[in-house]
């Protein structure tokens, strides 16, 4: 019972994130201007709140749901603590999509971008799909995702070798991680893809649980192994590119906030954790974009810049208390 209220408590938070994101920027707002907004009221305004705020809100807070949730189904998988959404070659695949779209010359745009990164990731998800549906070892696979990453990195730096200086640039704008390019057109999509996604996540909430035991346990208590791993594996690359798709890199969420909402929680029960996760993922992503848009307003940083901050600190404290405790 403590645990669903502090499952509903979160949620509150999370909802008042939501409204306190459509809120605070570098122009400042009061209430009434958002009631005048939501009335119809044509204005610079209610433009600002509803046009650019509240889709980047919406996004940055289903986003960071998908990421960390993500990031727990790879952590269990996995059987490691530092595992992340982005193990399996995910980001890299998508940010070679973007490169051999900006870098060589084929175009900038909004949509182009989208589409490039969304190519590259569901490549290397089939990839990585095909993998797993072969190896049995939870290991060799992040040895092998890890490995893929490492590929597409090295030919995303032979293209960022002979490109030229301003597409360098807009490539490397890219990488940083923003919702800001996110509008209201695209919010139904992102919406659909991602709670989907959830809604198929906690049907492997038995078989997660049965996973932390190993996998022979969870053969023991009717679990189909195969089924379970590559349905595991294929949830949290979709849900990395996603979100990698439209908003970029956005660092540390899939890794830091599986440890955070377990120290909240204090169980390993995935009825839970995924809910749980889902609604920290997405306080600390929209707190995050709060903060990487106003705290050096009207400079906007990188979101990652904000995540980072956050989340490095956390991934340390884990390795020093794994170091002493080993």
């Amino acid at each position: 019972m403590k645990k669903i209220l502090i499952l509903f408590l979160i949620f509150a938070v999370s909802l008042a994130s939501v409204f306190a994101g459509v809120m605070i920027g570098s122009v400042g707002v009061g209430f009434n201007d958002l009631i005048r907004a939501i009335n119809g009221e044509k204005s610079i305004t209610s433009y600002i709140l509803l046009k650019v705020r509240l889709p980047r809100t919406i996004g940055a807070y289903l986003g960071g749901a998908a990421l960390a949730l993500s990031g727990l189904l790879l952590q269990t998988y996995f059987r490691n603590p530092l595992a992340g959404p982005y193990v399996l070659g995910i980001s890299s695949a998508a940010s070679l999509g973007v490169a051999l779209y900006i870098l060589c010359g084929i175009g900038i745009s909004y949509y182009g971008l989208v589409g490039s990164a969304l190519i590259g990731s569901l490549m290397a998800m089939i990839l990585v799909l095909m993998v797993a549906s072969r190896i049995r070892s939870a290991v060799t696979l992040l040895i092998l995702g890890l490995m893929f990453g490492y590929v597409f990195g090295a030919l995303e730096r032979i293209l960022i070798t002979f490109a030229e200086s301003e597409a360098v640039h807009q490539f490397v704008l890219w990488t940083f991680g923003s919702f800001s390019g996110i509008t209201l057109e695209d919010v139904p999509t992102i919406s659909f893809t991602i709670i989907s996604a959830f809604f198929l996540a906690f049907l492997l909430a038995k078989p997660l649980n049965a996973l932390l035991m190993g996998e022979e346990y969870a053969r023991t208590m009717g679990v189909n192994v195969k089924i379970a791993r590559v349905s595991i594996v294929f949830l949290s690359c979709f849900l990395a590119a996603i979100v990698t798709a439209f908003a970029g890199i956005v660092a540390f969420i899939g890794l830091a906030t599986p440890h955070i909402t377990r120290l909240i929680f204090r169980t390993s029960d995935h009825k839970i954790l995924i809910p749980g996760v889902i609604l920290c993922g997405a306080l600390i992503t929209v707190f995050c974009d709060i903060v990487s848009r106003t705290i050096a307003a009207p400079v906007e940083l990188p979101i990652s810049v904000a995540t980072s901050l956050f989340g490095a600190p956390i991934v340390m404290f884990l390795i020093l208390k794994r170091k002493r405790i080993s």
